[in-house]
């Protein structure tokens, strides 16, 4: 799968607002037959950052994704609303899904 995490920086009076002004992103990337994922988190230290943590089948899923309708809506849209170009890590990796963190298992909940 590709395997993506996105910092974006918001414009202050527009951090809170963030999840609506990006809705029709999410859902449209959420939408797709190869999303996987397509998550928003916003920092706990800073409130203009929010981290997206996307993941796409294989690279033919995350071709469709750059080439929707909604990604280049979004190309248009997102930009006045950020304090600088986001950041991103893009690695593929041999996985289709979450794997478990063996170090915090959590045990006696069966």
């Amino acid at each position: 799968m590709i395997f993506i995490t996105a910092k974006f920086k918001v414009r202050p009076e527009y951090a809170d607002r963030w999840p609506e002004i990006a809705a029709d992103f999410t859902a449209g990337s959420r939408g797709e037959p190869g999303c996987l994922w397509f998550d928003w988190s916003r920092s706990i230290e800073d409130p203009t950052e929010y981290v997206l943590v996307e993941a796409f089948r294989d690279d033919d899923a995350g071709a469709a994704h750059v080439h929707s309708e909604h990604f280049k809506t979004a190309q248009r849209t997102l930009p006045p609303h950020l304090a600088e170009t986001p950041r991103i890590v893009n690695v593929k990796v041999p996985h289709d899904d979450w794997s478990l963190l063996g170090e915090m298992a959590v045990t006696g909940m069966e």
